[in-house]
């Protein structure tokens, strides 16, 4: 339940801050000017307040974890912090998101046995391979806009 509820707090979390971040570039593409922020639906300080709330509920999650673990999770806010800002440097941004976005298995393995192992490495790597194909895919609907 634990995982559940940190998971989508903090999957959310990541969301709301790349659009915080690209909010301005949002508002220029079609697929997402209709976005809360960009479209007006929601305020800067809204989103932002939304954020810190879903931080904070990540934050609960987290501490209930063994040290190793809650060590792990302050260890990929680098990560996340750094994605909306590659894809304005890089063709390949969807390899950090790959690195964000799946880190739960990296977590998971760690919550339960305190430590990191090969097969928990190997599913992270195979599923940041998965996101790079997906996000591929789903970045080319957006070819008019980013020419």
């Amino acid at each position: 339940m634990l995982f559940a509820i940190g998971a989508v707090a903090m999957r959310g979390a990541g969301c709301t801050y790349n659009d915080i971040v690209d909010r301005e570039i949002d508002a220029k593409v079609a697929r997402t000017r209709t976005r809360p922020l960009p479209s007006g639906q929601i305020s800067l300080k809204g989103a932002m307040v939304f954020l810190a709330a879903q931080c904070l509920v990540g934050l609960a999650v987290l501490l209930c974890l063994n040290p190793f673990s809650i060590w792990l999770g302050f260890a990929v806010i680098p990560i996340v912090a750094l994605y909306p800002f590659v894809k304005r440097i890089s063709h390949w941004p969807q390899a950090v998101l790959g690195l964000a976005f799946n880190w739960g298995a990296l977590m998971g393995w760690a919550a339960v046995t305190g430590r990191l192992d090969w097969a928990p490495v190997i599913l992270y790597v195979g599923a940041i391979a998965w996101t790079i194909g997906y996000d591929t895919i789903y970045a080319h609907q957006d070819r008019e806009d980013d020419a």
